[in-house]
């Protein structure tokens, strides 16, 4: 007898009204799948894809924001479009709960975390609030989060990003839901924690046999999470089938770039220097003679750097935060060094200190203790020819002002005063980047996620500096924006011999664009080596520990890693 659908969706339509009344954009066009109790489905796809409106169609969420919906959606039994308010709330909960992307958003911050999700469950089960707190402190043991009784009492600013996800997994479990909506449930995150929150939901899928859907941008988190995999373009599906087959063998070609696209550990990596370019055959490729540059000059010759002065350099940095008891050492006795034309990346998890470590290196942060040297002499603050490209360009940019006008500020800074000067130099710098010079009048809004980062990078090249330090510059973009904006950031390098510092928690794109890597953990540098040496052979047991949590796209192998964390007691290991 075959099994009924959990999931059931047929021909879905969603169109969002813009502009004049009776205008609508069709966002989701004729999308159909179903999914199976106990089974994993994954929906990929860019930014503006529609995936996440699919995801919020099968709660009705769409319900009286003015979009119009067609086609039909049944979960659970339940026709989601027909569904009256009580039984709209009877499905939200009880039947299928969404887990969403960015976890502070989504809960108070000025209640504990356990009456939160009491709260939900007393919406859904005639309890008294003691049974109803009993719950809570019972899905927080659940998902992993140590000492719950305790834990539950604190507020999500007590929380790290993990267990704060991890308590939002925690309320969705709460009223025993058939089905699980994960929207980007791994953004942002670092790879360790990743894994332990993936590895959570798939345990939580053989325990309970639980329905997952699971939305994201990151193909390799989709290949170690689902069975089947439905790529989304412009609001339409271009491929669906087996994860292992889409993966393996896409037929679609934008499934092929979006493959093609993503950053690999094992990928081959072009190391670029003035007077010519490498390739340097990395794990897993055969051994074979030493490559050569079109100069004739070997790998040795090219890695060493003409310069003799470092462009920055770090003596036993360290920062405290704090004072007394609530003292904090963020980093803790750091010496790095970074020479023209060369890019040192710097991983770790959350709280490692590495972004710490990047803002005394600008200036922005000073030193508890330790020196900085720029060009070889001591500086102190922000002196010209140091910049720095932040995480979120959107923060970093003011809504208020045009681009071009916030561009323009490290040259006004600088002392440049001549209009017309400005506003050429502004325009050859969006050139630059890739953008246009009519876009100096527009304002952040209308720009894409990575039109917005090449903004961010065109700022931080206006006063001609000698080193940029990028903290975070990719994390939250679609792995093709991040493709183009690393690629522009080394084009940029070799010609103009930028120093780069490089900060991210993904290791993937680190080995992609660094010469040499610093691994940094509570404060200090505990690897530090060429890239490839450090990737490949790794002496510190963090190394290896984060390089195993890099998901694959191979799903055997991911299969693999995530049943040797269960039986090493990975699973919840930095739960706390």
């Amino acid at each position: 007898m075959t099994q009924a659908a959990l999931v059931d969706v047929t021909g879905l339509t969603v169109e969002f009204p813009v502009g004049r009344p009776g205008e609508y954009v069709r966002a989701v066009d004729g999308v159909s799948f179903t999914l199976e109790p106990g089974r994993a489905l994954g929906i990929v796809g860019e930014s503006g894809s529609g995936k996440s409106t699919v995801a919020a169609a099968l709660l009705g969420l769409h319900h009286g924001t003015g979009a119009r919906l067609g086609g039909t959606v049944r979960v659970g039994g339940t026709d989601v479009g027909a569904a009256s308010p009580a039984q709209l709330r009877e499905l939200r909960g009880a039947v299928a709960a969404m887990v969403f992307q960015d976890p502070l958003s989504s809960l108070d911050p000025y209640y504990a975390i356990g009456d939160q999700i009491a709260e939900v469950y007393r919406v859904h089960a005639a309890v008294t609030r003691r049974a109803a707190r009993a719950r809570a402190v019972e899905v927080l043991d659940r998902v992993g989060i140590p000492d719950a009784v305790r834990r539950s009492r604190a507020r999500p600013h007590e929380f790290s990003g993990g267990m704060r996800q991890r308590a939002l997994i925690a309320m969705a479990l709460a009223c025993e839901p058939k089905l699980l909506i994960a929207d980007e449930p791994t953004t942002a995150l670092d790879v360790t924690v990743q894994a332990q929150i993936l590895d959570l939901l798939h345990g939580l899928r053989e325990e309970r046999g639980l329905g997952l859907l699971l939305v994201t941008h990151d193909v390799g988190v989709a290949a170690s999470s689902v069975d089947a995999v439905l790529v989304m373009r412009d609001g339409v599906v271009v491929e669906r089938g087996p994860v292992e087959s889409v993966l393996s063998a896409p037929a679609d070609p934008y499934t092929a770039a979006l493959l093609a696209a993503v950053p690999r550990l094992d990928a081959v990596r072009v190391v670029t220097r003035p007077g010519g370019s490498v390739r340097v055959k990395d794990r897993g490729s055969a051994p074979g003679p030493a490559p050569q540059t079109p100069a004739g000059l070997d790998v040795a010759e090219l890695d060493r750097d003409p310069a003799d002065v470092p462009v920055v350099e770090a003596f036993s940095l360290r920062k405290e935060f704090g004072r007394g008891k609530r003292r904090v050492e963020a980093v803790g006795g750091v010496s790095v060094a970074v020479r023209g034309g060369e890019t040192l990346g710097i991983v770790g998890e959350s709280g490692s200190g590495k972004s710490t470590l990047g803002r005394m290196l600008v200036g922005l942060l000073e030193p508890t203790s330790g020196q900085v040297r720029r060009d070889g002499a001591e500086s102190v603050g922000v002196v010209p020819g140091v910049q720095m490209v932040f995480q979120d360009p959107v923060s970093s940019l003011n809504p208020r002002r045009s681009i071009g006008e916030s561009i323009a500020d490290p040259l006004r800074a600088a002392g440049e005063t001549d209009r017309r000067a400005i506003r050429h130099r502004v325009g050859e710098l969006l050139v630059r980047v890739g953008l246009e010079e009519a876009h100096y009048d527009r304002y952040p809004h209308e720009f894409s996620g990575g039109q917005r980062q090449r903004v961010g990078i065109a700022r931080a090249l206006a006063p001609r500096p000698r080193l940029i330090v990028c903290d975070e510059p990719v994390s939250a973009l679609d792995v093709t924006t991040q493709a183009q904006v690393t690629a522009l950031l080394a084009e940029l390098q070799r010609e103009l011999g930028i120093a780069l510092v490089f900060i991210a928690h993904d290791l993937a794109v680190v080995r992609q664009v660094s010469d040499r890597v610093a691994v940094m953990r509570g404060g200090v540098i505990v690897e530090e080596g060429p890239v490839d040496e450090v990737y490949d052979r790794p002496s510190h047991a963090y190394t290896r520990e984060l390089l195993a949590a890099v998901p694959s796209l191979d799903p055997a192998l991911a299969a693999a890693r995530r049943l040797g964390r269960r039986r090493s007691g990975g699973v919840l290991a930095g739960a706390s």
